[in-house]
């Protein structure tokens, strides 16, 4: 999850006028405040659960080849996460980084690193809900629609630092529960990564060592330490 490039989808009836409003963004105080009400309530809501699961498909699109999808699940509590996908998993106790990569039998181990030293990369729950308000981005409410019954408020996000690898992201949110339905990222080389929650649990109960990687579990996978 290197970079857990999320946000979505594919309608936008205010196309031109969106487009419009990007180019004249060019800093976070630039951002459409309807959108940070909407996010704020998003990211409230959140930290009033002690801990939260999650399942969800990764769609991964590369130009010119057949959509990949994979599925994962998420369980967070505090500041430590758990994410495990068909291909990788990555574990955090809050102060140590586990990635295990199952294609090559090899788990890396990192100390978490600060927030400030993050870069913009999206490796916990918390820094998902958070990334908008670090100043990294402007953002604004591009559509409402429906949907499979429910009314879909879409927020894009245009990213400040031009040398970053993705042009936009975009979000869908339900506008009446706040439940974020999926975040996919637009990749300058034409490539999109699309993540849609498929079910959400609020306050799930978890194992004392869900958030700890134990080496029994791996049998003959390389551990590498890379802590200082």
């Amino acid at each position: 999850m290197k970079q857990l490039i999320l946000s979505v989808c594919l309608l936008l009836s205010t196309g031109m006028a969106a487009l419009a409003q990007t180019n004249t963004m060019n800093s976070a105080e630039d951002s459409d405040p309807k959108a940070k009400a909407i996010l704020d309530q998003i990211r409230s809501r959140f930290e009033g659960y002690q801990s939260l699961g999650a399942d969800f498909t990764l769609d991964i699109t590369f130009p010119e080849q057949p959509t990949e999808t994979q599925r994962g699940s998420l369980g967070q509590e505090g500041d430590k996460f758990r994410m495990q996908m068909e291909s990788q998993t990555v574990i955090s106790d809050g102060e140590t980084l586990w990635m295990i990569f199952d294609h090559n039998q090899e788990v890396q181990i990192n100390d978490m690193p600060e927030e400030a030293e993050m870069g913009g990369t999206i490796l916990s729950p918390e820094s998902f809900l958070n990334f908008y308000d670090q100043g990294d981005f402007a953002y604004f409410l591009t559509n409402e629609f429906a949907q499979g019954g429910r009314t879909v408020q879409q927020i894009e996000f245009k990213p400040l630092d031009r040398d970053v690898e993705y042009s936009k992201l975009r979000m869908n949110v339900d506008k009446a529960t706040k439940d974020i339905i999926s975040v996919e990222a637009f990749a300058k080389d034409g490539s999109r990564y699309k993540l849609s929650i498929t079910k959400m649990r609020a306050n799930q109960k978890f194992a004392d060592n869900y958030f700890r990687f134990n080496k029994a579990d791996y049998p003959g996978y390389y551990v590498e330490d890379l802590r200082y």
